[in-house]
Protein backbone atom coordinates (compact mmCIF):
# COMPACT_ATOMS: atom_id res chain seq x y z
CA UNK A 1 0.00 0.00 0.00
CA UNK A 2 1.61 3.60 -0.91
CA UNK A 3 2.21 6.17 1.49
CA UNK A 4 -0.54 8.23 0.12
CA UNK A 5 -3.01 5.41 0.50
CA UNK A 6 -2.19 4.51 3.77
CA UNK A 7 -2.44 8.03 5.32
CA UNK A 8 -5.46 8.46 3.34
CA UNK A 9 -6.95 4.90 5.10
CA UNK A 10 -5.53 6.41 8.34
CA UNK A 11 -7.28 9.46 7.84
CA UNK A 12 -10.48 7.88 7.41
CA UNK A 13 -10.70 5.51 10.53
CA UNK A 14 -9.85 8.33 12.37
CA UNK A 15 -12.70 10.17 11.48
CA UNK A 16 -15.24 7.31 11.96
CA UNK A 17 -13.57 6.04 15.51
CA UNK A 18 -14.02 10.06 16.53
CA UNK A 19 -17.72 10.26 15.15
CA UNK A 20 -18.69 6.92 16.95
CA UNK A 21 -17.08 8.44 20.43
CA UNK A 22 -19.43 11.90 20.12
CA UNK A 23 -22.51 9.59 19.46
CA UNK A 24 -21.48 6.86 21.88
CA UNK A 25 -20.55 8.24 25.24
CA UNK A 26 -16.90 6.16 26.71
CA UNK A 27 -16.68 4.92 29.68
CA UNK A 28 -13.25 4.99 31.79
CA UNK A 29 -10.93 1.95 31.53
CA UNK A 30 -9.97 1.77 35.13
CA UNK A 31 -13.28 3.02 36.82
CA UNK A 32 -16.07 2.76 34.35
CA UNK A 33 -17.27 5.94 35.26
CA UNK A 34 -18.52 8.11 32.26
CA UNK A 35 -15.59 9.72 30.55
CA UNK A 36 -17.19 11.21 27.61
CA UNK A 37 -15.31 11.18 24.14
CA UNK A 38 -12.12 10.25 26.24
CA UNK A 39 -10.93 6.56 27.37
CA UNK A 40 -10.15 7.33 31.06
CA UNK A 41 -12.08 10.15 33.12
CA UNK A 42 -10.55 13.23 34.33
CA UNK A 43 -9.90 12.11 37.88
CA UNK A 44 -7.72 8.80 37.08
CA UNK A 45 -6.14 10.28 34.52
CA UNK A 46 -4.79 12.81 37.27
CA UNK A 47 -4.42 9.95 39.60
CA UNK A 48 -1.92 8.26 37.12
CA UNK A 49 1.71 7.98 38.93
CA UNK A 50 3.80 10.06 36.60
CA UNK A 51 7.47 10.07 36.59
CA UNK A 52 9.22 12.60 38.79
CA UNK A 53 12.33 14.17 38.23
CA UNK A 54 14.65 11.75 36.17
CA UNK A 55 18.02 11.24 34.19
CA UNK A 56 16.91 12.86 30.77
CA UNK A 57 19.22 9.87 29.26
CA UNK A 58 17.67 6.67 31.11
CA UNK A 59 14.74 8.25 32.90
CA UNK A 60 15.77 6.49 36.17
CA UNK A 61 15.08 9.15 39.10
CA UNK A 62 17.36 11.56 40.20
CA UNK A 63 17.63 13.93 42.77
CA UNK A 64 16.79 17.01 40.27
CA UNK A 65 16.44 16.19 36.62
CA UNK A 66 19.88 15.59 36.28
CA UNK A 67 22.19 13.28 34.08
CA UNK A 68 22.74 9.92 36.07
CA UNK A 69 26.13 8.50 37.70
CA UNK A 70 25.75 5.42 35.38
CA UNK A 71 24.77 7.16 32.72
CA UNK A 72 28.10 9.35 32.55
CA UNK A 73 30.31 6.98 33.30
CA UNK A 74 29.06 4.46 30.63
CA UNK A 75 26.74 6.32 27.93
CA UNK A 76 24.24 4.02 26.31
CA UNK A 77 23.86 4.25 22.37
CA UNK A 78 21.04 6.48 22.86
CA UNK A 79 21.20 10.20 23.52
CA UNK A 80 17.47 10.37 25.53
CA UNK A 81 14.61 9.05 26.96
CA UNK A 82 11.22 10.39 27.36
CA UNK A 83 8.82 8.35 29.74
CA UNK A 84 5.77 9.57 31.15
CA UNK A 85 4.50 7.79 33.62
CA UNK A 86 6.03 4.79 36.30
CA UNK A 87 5.22 1.46 35.70
CA UNK A 88 3.11 0.69 38.42
CA UNK A 89 -0.58 1.06 39.35
CA UNK A 90 -2.98 1.52 37.18
CA UNK A 91 -0.74 1.97 34.40
CA UNK A 92 0.67 -1.59 34.59
CA UNK A 93 -3.26 -2.13 34.00
CA UNK A 94 -4.13 -0.43 31.13
CA UNK A 95 -0.39 -1.76 29.57
CA UNK A 96 -1.64 -5.45 30.27
CA UNK A 97 -4.69 -5.00 28.62
CA UNK A 98 -3.01 -3.24 25.31
CA UNK A 99 -0.55 -5.59 24.69
CA UNK A 100 -1.84 -8.97 25.96
CA UNK A 101 -5.71 -7.85 25.25
CA UNK A 102 -6.65 -6.49 21.86
CA UNK A 103 -7.39 -3.01 23.65
CA UNK A 104 -5.96 -0.99 20.61
CA UNK A 105 -7.73 2.04 21.77
CA UNK A 106 -5.16 2.46 24.45
CA UNK A 107 -2.38 3.43 21.72
CA UNK A 108 -3.53 6.73 21.60
CA UNK A 109 -3.78 7.38 25.23
CA UNK A 110 -0.04 6.07 25.26
CA UNK A 111 0.40 8.28 22.21
CA UNK A 112 -1.20 11.43 24.25
CA UNK A 113 0.84 10.74 27.17
CA UNK A 114 4.22 10.30 25.41
CA UNK A 115 3.62 13.68 23.58
CA UNK A 116 2.89 15.74 26.67
CA UNK A 117 5.57 14.47 28.39
CA UNK A 118 7.76 15.37 25.31
CA UNK A 119 6.22 18.75 26.07
CA UNK A 120 7.74 18.99 29.31
CA UNK A 121 11.11 17.33 28.28
CA UNK A 122 14.10 18.90 28.16
CA UNK A 123 15.78 16.32 26.24
CA UNK A 124 12.84 16.01 23.58
CA UNK A 125 14.04 17.02 20.07
CA UNK A 126 11.43 16.21 16.74
CA UNK A 127 13.05 13.58 15.15
CA UNK A 128 13.63 13.52 11.42
CA UNK A 129 11.76 9.60 11.86
CA UNK A 130 9.70 7.48 13.93
CA UNK A 131 10.26 4.01 14.65
CA UNK A 132 8.32 1.40 16.78
CA UNK A 133 10.59 -1.47 18.62
CA UNK A 134 10.46 -4.03 16.59
CA UNK A 135 8.16 -7.61 17.70
CA UNK A 136 9.82 -10.83 16.73
CA UNK A 137 7.67 -12.14 14.04
CA UNK A 138 6.09 -15.41 15.86
CA UNK A 139 5.26 -13.30 18.69
CA UNK A 140 3.28 -10.41 16.39
CA UNK A 141 1.40 -13.46 14.67
CA UNK A 142 0.49 -14.65 18.52
CA UNK A 143 -0.72 -11.21 20.04
CA UNK A 144 -1.57 -10.15 15.86
CA UNK A 145 0.17 -6.10 16.38
CA UNK A 146 2.89 -4.59 17.67
CA UNK A 147 1.73 -2.33 20.71
CA UNK A 148 4.66 -0.45 19.83
CA UNK A 149 3.75 0.44 16.18
CA UNK A 150 0.11 0.94 17.59
CA UNK A 151 1.57 4.53 19.55
CA UNK A 152 4.74 4.67 16.82
CA UNK A 153 1.43 5.03 14.23
CA UNK A 154 -0.71 7.38 16.36
CA UNK A 155 2.19 10.06 17.09
CA UNK A 156 2.79 9.81 13.80
CA UNK A 157 -0.67 10.77 12.61
CA UNK A 158 -0.42 13.51 15.46
CA UNK A 159 3.01 14.93 14.04
CA UNK A 160 3.02 14.02 11.06
CA UNK A 161 6.19 12.42 10.94
CA UNK A 162 7.26 9.80 8.50
CA UNK A 163 7.34 6.18 10.11
CA UNK A 164 9.37 3.62 9.24
CA UNK A 165 7.10 0.67 8.58
CA UNK A 166 9.89 -1.69 6.37
CA UNK A 167 13.68 -2.42 6.78
CA UNK A 168 13.57 -2.10 10.41
CA UNK A 169 13.35 -5.58 11.70
CA UNK A 170 13.84 -7.83 14.75
CA UNK A 171 15.90 -10.89 13.24
CA UNK A 172 16.65 -12.88 16.29
CA UNK A 173 14.01 -14.92 18.54
CA UNK A 174 14.71 -14.76 22.09
CA UNK A 175 13.14 -15.40 25.53
CA UNK A 176 10.72 -13.13 26.77
CA UNK A 177 12.69 -10.56 28.56
CA UNK A 178 9.67 -10.39 31.12
CA UNK A 179 11.07 -14.04 31.89
CA UNK A 180 14.10 -13.37 32.76
CA UNK A 181 16.89 -11.33 35.73
CA UNK A 182 17.64 -8.22 34.54
CA UNK A 183 21.12 -8.72 34.36
CA UNK A 184 20.57 -11.57 31.60
CA UNK A 185 18.44 -9.19 29.40
CA UNK A 186 21.31 -7.25 27.61
CA UNK A 187 22.72 -10.55 26.34
CA UNK A 188 19.20 -12.28 25.56
CA UNK A 189 18.67 -9.20 22.81
CA UNK A 190 22.70 -9.16 21.93
CA UNK A 191 22.29 -8.75 17.40
CA UNK A 192 18.50 -9.43 17.43
CA UNK A 193 17.83 -6.72 15.23
CA UNK A 194 18.44 -5.32 11.98
CA UNK A 195 18.11 -2.26 9.72
CA UNK A 196 18.62 -1.94 5.91
CA UNK A 197 17.20 1.69 5.66
CA UNK A 198 20.02 4.64 5.11
CA UNK A 199 19.25 6.69 8.17
CA UNK A 200 22.90 8.59 7.72
CA UNK A 201 22.37 12.10 9.95
CA UNK A 202 18.77 11.67 11.10
CA UNK A 203 17.09 12.02 14.64
CA UNK A 204 15.26 8.97 15.22
CA UNK A 205 12.76 8.65 18.23
CA UNK A 206 12.40 4.86 18.83
CA UNK A 207 8.68 4.42 20.65
CA UNK A 208 7.80 1.74 23.22
CA UNK A 209 5.15 0.93 25.46
CA UNK A 210 7.49 0.25 28.59
CA UNK A 211 11.41 0.51 29.30
CA UNK A 212 12.38 -1.58 32.10
CA UNK A 213 16.36 -2.19 31.85
CA UNK A 214 16.54 -0.81 28.66
CA UNK A 215 18.42 -3.53 27.05
CA UNK A 216 16.11 -3.81 24.28
CA UNK A 217 16.14 -0.12 23.19
CA UNK A 218 19.94 -0.01 24.07
CA UNK A 219 20.72 -3.00 21.57
CA UNK A 220 18.13 -1.40 18.82
CA UNK A 221 19.49 2.04 18.93
CA UNK A 222 22.94 0.30 18.02
CA UNK A 223 21.71 -0.86 14.68
CA UNK A 224 19.98 2.09 14.34
CA UNK A 225 23.73 3.70 14.83
CA UNK A 226 25.26 1.24 12.69
CA UNK A 227 22.73 2.61 9.69
CA UNK A 228 23.73 6.21 10.41
CA UNK A 229 21.49 7.87 12.74
CA UNK A 230 22.93 10.94 14.56
CA UNK A 231 20.89 10.95 17.66
CA UNK A 232 18.63 8.45 18.95
CA UNK A 233 16.47 8.85 21.80
CA UNK A 234 13.31 6.47 23.30
CA UNK A 235 9.81 8.01 23.46
CA UNK A 236 8.08 4.80 25.87
CA UNK A 237 4.75 5.31 27.94
CA UNK A 238 6.16 4.04 31.27
CA UNK A 239 9.43 3.08 33.05
CA UNK A 240 9.76 -0.01 35.33
CA UNK A 241 11.75 1.03 38.60
CA UNK A 242 14.66 -0.89 39.25
CA UNK A 243 14.68 -3.46 41.79
CA UNK A 244 15.36 -2.28 45.86
CA UNK A 245 18.39 -3.50 46.89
Amino acid sequence: MSNFLTGAFDSVRRNARDAARRALPQRCELCAASSGAQLLCADCLQSLPRLGPACPVCALPTASGEVCGHCLSSPPPFDATVAAFTYAFPVDRLLHAFKYHGRLALAEWGASAILGECGRHRAAYTPDRLVALPLAPERQRERGYNQAFEIARAIAQTLRLPLLRKGVDRVRAALPQTALPWGERARNVRDAFACDIDLAGLNVAVVDDVMTTGASLAEFAKTLRKAGAARVQNWVVARTMPPKD
